[in-house]
């Protein structure tokens, strides 16, 4: 780590020893939540959820393909690691270069990575790995089109705003720090005409996600009318590389056709089916999803303040306390790394004044930033004691969403180390190794490799699908219990005879016209659906996972058979009459649940801040308890207060 080591080569090194780490703990196959809808999206080229993110998708699929000797969904995660190592490795290079120090620049990309929500990010097929790879490609570029005055670098810089479009709204965090890297010529100069441009673009950005031409048009006369005032040689040529900024804009925007393109194809995976221009409009737009708006709030801004605290307790020392609970130890180690990124931060700033300037813009715009904009609901373990219990929350907790903050301050961080080994005279392995620290106080608390967790929406896939008769109809209840499912039938082959229907997309027209184009399945609400399906001859089933209510609105009486209940009409119309209440094939759920034990062997969920895999854990344990609690005859409600565990 001597000062004889040039910028690139302290990148490589960082982005390859972060690359070592997340492959090490990279999960192997497909995981719960977005990652089974994106790896099945990229292996049919097909449109995940609003707002569609294309260019992730295009670069997922031909990256998977090109690692065609490994299964898709690991080469799909393997994506996030290369990902997330590259913007490691990029502020590494950066960071070296401004601050002249080689240690400095490791240890604070080392530091970075290590934080949980980003490691996380990294070792699952995740789009915000590569929306953090794009911000930190946009921050560099920017930086030396400001400090070297180099107007290829503007170029491209004004390039990378745009692909925020079609790859992932997340990195418009960045574009305060990116402006003013770009504009700061760091003698005291402020290139104005630069400013003015890249806001320009952030404006274009910002006008196509929210559907709106007046602001694409202000920002469109921002990059054009941004010129300087000099000589008529210097105002064309300003004003031809605005042209070509416009170009690139379109350019990229353009990528959002893909969509349009595909959709029209009806893949496997077409959410908002975008076939249309009015379409495309409706899921760029993502018209599906009611967004809030800046006022009122959703949650008292104390309490959003508040949880974006918990979310910081959770990056540095994870594996000491992995719930949400918070413990004298976990607390203590995130107050000692408060502290040592104060340390980190005092001694950039003397480094490097602009750089430092930068981050913190980025650090302001990562975390309150943030919260203003998005106006989250109360997150999902926390504020239980603070609002009413019918208050809303968020389906699961957003600490991704603040990725960019807290990488902002595990950058300072790992400068820490290096201050304090310089302060007291010691090698500067040593600022590396307390920059380290983060992996050692993250590593089991993260890692994706183990256990039951490693397999598990797998097995849950195989278990809801494989007992189902043939041309069943399946309703399930959200997120967790579909996508796995979309995973399973379409990069495993497995059960695609089964029709998986997801209860609450129903609610979006879209939805049900797909339902009735593809499988005739028409309806406007689910008993209907189901109607249909039994006239087409067709079994149909429900998870576990959907609540009573809902289940019983499909069928009258239900047998079950695993973790799904089948509708007794697909036993055959002369039992259907004369079955009353819930009952159990002893058999089928025997089995099920000797698969489940072997599958298992014996091994126990870890604790986590993310409760799906205990809550999936419970699911699965439902048939042997059935075997061991459920009376004869059964009865719905017992079923229920058994194994609906919402």
């Amino acid at each position: 780590m001597t000062s004889a080591l040039a910028p690139r080569r302290i990148g490589w090194l960082a982005g390859v020893a972060l690359f070592v780490v997340y492959a090490a703990t990279l999960a192997p196959s497909v995981t719960f939540w977005d990652a089974g809808e994106f790896i099945a999206a990229a292996h049919a080229l097909g449109v995940p959820h609003p707002p569609g993110t294309p260019l992730f998708v295009l670069l997922l699929n031909v990256w998977a393909r090109l690692l065609w000797f490994l299964p898709f969904a690991m080469a799909a995660n393997l994506f996030s690691a290369v990902n997330t190592a590259l913007a490691g490795g990029l502020c590494a290079y950066w960071l070296t270069r401004r601050t002249g120090s080689n240690a400095a620049g490791f240890a604070a990309a080392i530091a970075a990575g290590a934080t949980s929500s980003i490691w996380q990010n990294a070792t699952e097929t995740e789009v915000y790995a590569a929306s953090l790879a794009l911000a930190m490609a946009a921050l560099v570029s920017a930086d030396i089109a400001g400090r070297d005055g180099d107007r290829r670098w503007l170029l491209l810089t004004a390039y990378l705003i745009a692909l925020i479009v079609p790859l992932h709204l997340s990195a418009m965090v960045a574009v305060p720090a990116i402006v003013l890297l770009a504009a700061d010529r760091g003698d005291g100069r402020v290139d104005w005409s630069a400013a003015l441009a890249l806001s320009g673009m952030a404006l274009i950005v910002i006008g196509v996600s929210r559907l709106s031409p007046l602001m694409i048009g202000i920002g469109a006369v921002t990059v054009l009318g941004s010129p300087p005032l000099r000589d008529v040689a210097t105002r064309n040529s300003v004003r031809r590389e605005r042209a070509t900024m416009i170009a690139a804009a379109t350019l990229s925007v353009a990528l959002l056709l893909f969509m349009l393109i595909r959709a029209r194809h009806d893949p496997a995976i077409n959410q908002a089916n975008p076939s249309t221009f009015d379409r495309l409009l409706y899921a760029i737009g993502r018209k599906q999803y009611d967004l809030p708006g800046l006022w009122p709030r959703q949650a008292p801004i104390w309490l959003q303040i508040a949880n974006w605290f918990e979310y910081a307790d959770w990056q540095f020392a994870l594996s000491l306390a992995p719930t949400v609970i918070p413990t004298p130890a976990r607390i203590a180690a995130t107050g000692v790394f408060a502290v040592l990124g104060v340390v980190g931060a005092s001694w950039h700033r003397r480094r490097d004044v602009r750089t430092w300037r930068a981050l913190v813009v980025l650090f302001v715009g990562g975390t309150l930033g943030v919260i203003a904009y998005l106006n989250l609901k109360a997150g999902t373990s926390f504020g239980w004691q603070f609002v009413p219990d019918d208050a809303l929350h968020e389906a699961r907790d957003r600490d991704y969403f603040f990725v960019l903050g807290f990488w902002v301050w595990g950058l300072w961080v790992g400068m820490s180390g290096i201050a304090i080994a310089e302060r007291l005279r010691w090698s500067a392995w040593v600022g590396v190794a307390v920059a380290a620290l983060p992996i050692a106080l993250n590593w089991t608390a993260v890692d994706r490799r183990g256990e039951p967790e490693a397999s598990m929406p797998t097995e849950v896939a195989r278990e809801l699908l494989d007992p189902l008769p043939r041309r069943a109809v399946l309703f399930v209840a959200g997120d967790n219990d579909t996508y796995p499912l979309w995973y399973a039938q379409q990069v495993e082959q497995r059960r695609r005879d089964v029709t998986v229907v997801t209860l609450p997309l129903l609610g979006a027209r879209w939805y049900s016209e797909e339902q009735e184009r593809r499988f005739g399945l028409s309806g406007p609400d689910a008993p209907r659906i189901a109607a249909v399906a039994r006239a087409q001859g067709r079994p149909v089933a429900a998870a576990l996972t959907v609540d009573a209510d809902t289940r019983n609105q499909l069928a009258v009486s239900w047998t079950v058979i695993g973790l799904v209940a089948l509708d007794t009409y697909s036993l055959g119309p002369d039992e259907q009459h004369q079955r009353t209440t819930t009952s159990i094939d002893r058999d089928a759920v025997a089995a099920t649940a000797n698969r489940i034990a072997t599958w298992e062997q014996n091994r126990t969920v870890r604790p986590s801040t993310d409760p799906v895999h205990q809550y999936f854990s419970d699911i699965l344990s439902c048939p042997r308890r059935m075997l061991d609690s459920m009376p004869s005859p059964a009865t719905t409600a017992f079923l229920d207060s058994l194994c609906n565990l919402r």
